[in-house]
């Protein structure tokens, strides 16, 4: 066991010398793939603050419960009861047939219609704000109680919820295709640069082969650099992240306080760096492994 870390000590502190002997070309590696990674970072930094915006929207989505004409008191007032304990309902109020029937007497352009028609032909309604805002979640409650007794119909107002979610989603799939290309584009590029070490330390490599060197014993090194490579990477991509938005929080707290508002881009969690750093320090390894594998495969 002690032999075994001494080797992978060993290999490590090669590799950390030769970055450090080529300081300004390893820094260049980190900030090639920082941008890289940075660019569906702040995608997803976009996308997500959109979707904390859409929890936070006033204009919040409502089904209306249009009662039976003959409803009687009994099913009003059951209604109320699973309305009041419902879980997925946020809040509700009752609007009874007399009181839309004075508001639609007192609507500019609608008061001859009104004096036309010889009885009140308006239902009572419950209009009814859901906690959750999904389109899912919204037409599930919407079917259920379009089922209740006493129930004539039951309409969502949710259209622009839809259309929001709808972009939200396009916005998750192109940062899944851009994160694939940029991914591919990274291993690539760490790919070609440990091919470049390879080539430069050929003859290191055979004279290490001759005096009994296992390919595991030559692959290590380069293992470690490309792994090296986007750990640095990956730290790169978040402070360039957090920087682009500081930026950009500039202007957008400045246009949502003239709507007073307060929102502001939100950096990302914890969870979120992290990820991003170990997806870099992966997509390094990948690409040195494979590398390393096709270049060794030539040597034999």
């Amino acid at each position: 066991m002690k032999q075994w870390l001494n080797q992978h000590q060993q290999a490590l502190q090669i590799v950390l010398t030769r970055m450090r002997h080529n300081l300004l070309a390893t820094l260049l590696m980190f900030c090639v793939m920082g941008v890289t990674l940075c660019l569906p970072g702040i995608l997803y930094v976009i996308v997500d603050n959109l979707n904390r915006l859409a929890g936070d929207i006033k204009g919040e989505p409502q089904i209306s419960l249009f009662l039976k004409q003959d409803i009687k008191s009994d099913t009003t007032a059951d209604l109320d009861t699973k309305l009041s304990e419902h879980a997925a309902v946020k809040t509700y109020r009752f609007v009874s047939k007399d009181a839309a029937w004075q508001d639609l007497q007192a609507t500019s352009g609608a008061t001859e219609i009104a004096h036309n028609l010889e009885k009140n032909p308006l239902p009572d309604a419950y209009f009814v704000t859901p906690k959750n805002i999904e389109p899912a979640a919204i037409e599930a409650l919407q079917q259920e109680m379009q089922q209740w007794p006493g129930v004539e119909i039951a309409q969502a107002d949710a259209n622009w919820v839809k259309r929001l979610y709808a972009m939200l989603e396009l916005g998750k799939k192109a940062i899944l295709a851009l994160v694939l290309l940029l991914g591919f584009a990274l291993i690539a590029i760490i790919g070609n640069t440990i091919r470049l070490q390879i080539l430069t330390q050929r003859e290191e490599i055979e004279v290490s082969r001759l005096i009994g060197a296992t390919d595991r014993f030559i692959r290590r090194p380069f293992l470690y650099a490309g792994a090296i490579y986007g750990l640095g990477g990956g730290l790169a991509a978040t402070l360039f992240l957090a920087s682009v938005i500081t930026l950009f929080n500039s202007s957008v707290t400045e246009i949502a306080a003239s709507y007073g508002s307060n929102f502001h881009l939100a950096l990302p969690d914890f969870a979120t760096s992290v990820v991003m750093i170990a997806s870099a320090l992966s997509l390094g390894w990948i690409g040195s492994y494979i590398a390393v594998g096709r270049s060794l495969s030539k040597l034999n």
